[in-house]
């Protein structure tokens, strides 16, 4: 008899491993987002270090907050969405298989890119990007928001929709097709009813998390140059972005920032999935079918 997660306590496990994991990262992800803004290369080394002697320690934590409602808010729509579309996907014995699990997850990339990822993501490029100027105009999450819509719109906070649904879709479909699979492999070759240990689903969570960098890097950088402060002026959509970067800095410059989202999502995909089955199963969440 197979088990599905109920979806309130899906909800509530996805949202807290999601706000976990965006604030325990967050550094990483201001590394990343920094080295991707055009103009002069900069090492993760080198933006930490600038970074901490002009801001301190907490200038690494710019623009986290938004991340973290943003994270939390995403986890919640991807765990609740990808069950929903996985349960329907899932064959009459409860197994689902790989191109299924990647529709599952490429459907759940879009719910969480539109109602989640975008708005979130927007408001955290600009307030890091306007961090890096020596008197920044954003006074914290709330100010900076407000700002960005007073000026641009409620498009303002959009900027990039484009990039991101692929970007998520891609994350979700890769990620979750590479976890449930080496999940499946491994329950197939354990006893019967022996579960996961928690080392094992870091590990798996953490595999799921470094496939995915590698694949889906060009669709991150698009989509952090579409939500810089100079994204109105510079590009006039998403492929004129990625023509722009092709042609003025080289193929290279999609996979710059890999080695802080390679970080940042071996460990995502070890926290995420680890605190989300250990949530569910304190919750006693999943129900017989």
């Amino acid at each position: 008899m197979s088990k599905k997660e109920k979806p309130l306590f899906s909800l509530i496990a996805g949202t807290t491993a999601g706000a976990i994991e965006a604030f325990v990262t967050y550094p990483t992800e201001y590394v990343k987002t920094r080295s991707q803004f055009s103009g002069k290369k900069e090492g993760p080394w080198t933006i930490i270090r600038s970074t901490v002697q002009q801001k301190g320690l907490t200038g690494l934590y710019s623009g986290c907050m938004a991340l973290v409602i943003g994270n939390s808010l995403k986890a919640g729509v991807r765990f609740v969405s990808y069950d929903h579309f996985k349960h329907m996907l899932a064959d009459a014995e409860g197994k689902v298989s790989a191109p299924r699990s990647l529709a599952a997850g490429l459907g759940a990339g879009m719910m969480e890119a539109i109602f989640a990822v975008t708005p979130s993501e927007t408001i955290k490029t600009k307030i890091i990007d306007d961090a890096k100027s020596p008197s920044p105009r954003f006074r914290g999450l709330f100010h900076g928001t407000v700002t960005i819509v007073r000026e641009e719109g409620l498009s303002g906070i959009y900027r990039g929709l484009f990039p991101v649904m692929m970007r998520q879709g891609a994350n979700s479909a890769v990620r979750f097709t590479t976890y449930t699979t080496l999940k499946q492999f491994v329950l197939s070759n354990a006893r019967p009813g022996q579960s996961l240990s928690s080392g094992m689903t870091f590990g798996i969570g953490a595999v799921a998390g470094l496939v995915t960098v590698y694949t889906t890097m060009p669709l991150d950088v698009i989509k952090t140059r579409m939500q810089s402060l100079e994204a109105r002026q510079a590009y006039r959509n998403s492929f004129h972005c990625a023509y722009r970067i092709f042609t003025e800095e080289g193929i290279t410059r999609f996979w710059t920032g890999t080695t802080p989202r390679l970080t940042r999502l071996v460990l995502s995909g070890g926290i995420v999935f680890t605190v989300y089955e250990q949530i569910i199963s304190l919750l006693g969440g999943r129900a017989s079918q």
